[in-house]
């Protein structure tokens, strides 16, 4: 697959994933529907276009969710084990 250039594309797509955060999912398929029935594309080669890039932006979403999730977790662990020690300091 190639790098999608045209400013079109991504408006578009960046547009319908903020006016419509859950609508789409990370399966193209689906938001190859979904931005049909959003948007009235008479050519079909753009809406694959519009919802690859949809699809795209969010697996990059979910991606970027996962790992602040991951953070979150280290982070809170790193806190529990520091209140452990000093608990075992004071004792």
């Amino acid at each position: 697959m190639g790098n999608v250039k045209p400013k079109l594309v991504k408006r578009t797509a960046k547009m319908l994933v903020e006016m419509h955060p859950d609508a789409f999912t990370t399966d193209f398929e689906f938001n190859k529907r979904k931005v049909a029935e959003l948007l009235d594309i008479s050519s079909e080669m753009l809406r694959n276009q519009i919802a690859g890039y949809v699809t795209r932006l969010v697996k990059r979403q979910k991606l970027i969710e996962q790992k602040l999730a991951m953070r979150q977790e280290i982070t809170m662990t790193d806190e529990e084990e520091y209140i452990k020690r000093i608990e075992g300091f004071t004792s």
